[in-house]
């Protein structure tokens, strides 16, 4: 069955040989031969292909020596029988070229199809189809494979990959030296992990999936490690309020940030938590800030702190703390971080209390940790390029070194902590929140739906997926020149789906 809506994709993500276990499972436990399988992937890459570009009538498939390479010459002999141009070129040695593969090819050769060996692609090309490596690749691509690869992103015609993209990790989602940058991509049986985050999003294009027919109970036998997480499935479990709730009831959370000159992020932070449904929002920020706060936004409660006893009175009032947007990494800041982590609250820990961290590590069970690549790398030690060349790898090492539940940001932003076994991956968002701010309010979201009774890994899920959610609805207007704040009454819209 192909899915071409994404946001009706499975939610199940896959390691490259959990894939082949799936592939295995179909063909020993449920007899279905391979060349079958094989078949069905070609035809729904056929039809597909036919449908987002039907006036495409030279079609130029590359060629690997495996199974990727298979499913490029059934797609291939379909085109030839449909009366369309078409070229295949060959990269490897053909004579290993073995099994179901083989089979395709023959029939390719049986309808007339040519092959020839890989030397350059011709520009009159009108779509480019990509079966040259598959989910397997596990050093980096170079040689005549890389020049191919290189040479397909150069061609002026679309790019469709089969499976996915040659050259991307399948399980990582890290370029492995080049890889295609394909303009469609159908992934086969289970969807891919690594085509969700790190440059998966890049390469991939537009994403869609075909599970072969294979039967449901396949799936049974080979858990996933990693799920896709969206608002919908959230928005479901949401309830109006009680008609006697009183603000108690909503939860009280204290907000630490704004050292001198930092304003903004902390009362965004505030603005984010009321707008997602706390009864009571406490900012405690330096003395200067906490009037001017008070007088553009007067339902957040606004001290001013001087000294980390001054925040013994509050803590002892909220339900979870945020710490972290504006709070700087001077005295004052680490003063604050102190404090905080002397008490037994709920904390979210963002921006400056991160770096602050890294400075003085620790472990603790009751934090939410929510760094971006460069923050993340300061926690680890390592450089911004490590951190994305593996992102499922630095999120459990983070949840390893430092506890609680660590949301890594970014493009397919991960989740993993101590109440689940698996990385929960959310995929909603746009790059129009690529700018300042958007951090402050995804804390303040998590913080307010802690208060509200969520659990850690819950409320960092959740809290993901409401802002990217916002994020998408808010870039209806437009990505470029979107604001943090431009957020605000998306979040409220949001969390009031029977108000929709």
């Amino acid at each position: 069955m192909l899915i071409t809506e994404r946001s009706a994709l499975p939610s199940a993500l896959y390691l490259a040989e959990q894939v082949r276990q799936l592939d295995k499972t179909a063909i020993e436990a449920f007899h279905i031969p391979g060349s079958v399988l094989m078949e069905r992937a070609g035809t729904a890459a056929f039809k597909y292909m036919r449908t987002c570009w039907p006036k495409a009538q030279k079609i130029l498939v590359l060629c690997g020596t495996g199974n990727n390479g298979g499913d490029g010459f059934v797609v291939a002999r379909l085109a030839i029988e449909a009366g369309l141009d078409v070229q295949v070129h060959q990269l490897g040695d053909p004579t290993k070229i073995t099994g179901d593969a083989k089979t395709h090819a023959d029939r390719y050769s049986a309808v007339g199809g040519q092959c020839m060996p890989y030397n350059q692609l011709s520009e009159m090309a009108d779509l480019i189809v990509d079966a040259v490596l598959g989910t397997g690749l596990e050093r980096d691509v170079t040689g005549v494979w890389a020049e191919a690869l290189t040479a397909i992103n150069r061609h002026k015609a679309a790019v469709f990959s089969l499976d996915i993209p040659s050259g991307l990790n399948s399980d990582s989602g890290k370029i492995m030296g080049c890889a295609v940058a394909a303009d469609a991509t159908i992934s086969f049986i289970g969807l891919k992990r690594g085509m969700f985050t790190g440059a998966g999003p890049v390469t991939c294009g537009e994403l869609v999936f075909d599970n072969l027919d294979i039967p449901e109970a396949i799936y049974d036998t080979v858990p996933s490690t990693c799920h896709r997480w969206q608002w919908r499935d959230y928005a479901k479990q949401l309830k109006p309020r009680s008609r006697t709730q009183h603000k108690g009831e909503s939860g009280h959370l204290l907000l630490i940030g704004g050292d001198q000159g930092l304003l903004g992020a902390i009362s965004m932070a505030g603005q984010a938590a009321a707008r997602t449904g706390a009864g009571l929002v406490t900012i405690a920020t330096r003395p200067v800030h906490a009037a001017l706060i008070a007088s553009t936004h007067p339902e957040l409660m606004c001290h001013g702190v001087e000294t980390a006893e001054a925040l013994s009175p509050l803590l002892e009032r909220a339900d979870a703390v945020v710490i972290g947007p504006g709070l700087g990494q001077a005295a004052w800041g680490a003063s604050m971080l102190g404090r905080v982590m002397e008490s037994s609250l709920p904390v979210v820990m963002d921006a400056d209390a991160l770096n602050l961290l890294s400075m003085e590590p620790e472990a603790m069970d009751n934090w939410v940790l929510t760094p971006h690549p460069g923050e993340a790398a300061r926690l680890l030690g390592c450089s911004v390029t490590a951190v994305q060349e593996d992102r499922f790898s630095s999120v459990a090492e983070l949840h390893r070194r430092y506890g609680g539940v660590v949301l890594l940001k970014g493009a397919g932003t991960l989740v993993f902590g101590h109440e689940d076994e698996f990385v929960g991956l959310c995929d909603e968002g746009n790059p129009g929140m690529a700018v300042g701010g958007m951090g402050d309010i995804l804390s303040g979201v998590i913080g307010s739906l802690i208060v509200q009774g969520e659990t850690l890994q819950r409320a960092a899920g959740m809290g993901a997926c409401l802002h990217g959610e916002a994020g998408d609805l808010a870039s209806a207007e437009g990505e470029k020149g979107m604001l943090a704040t431009d957020l605000l009454p998306c979040l409220r819209r949001l969390m009031n789906p029977e108000c929709r």
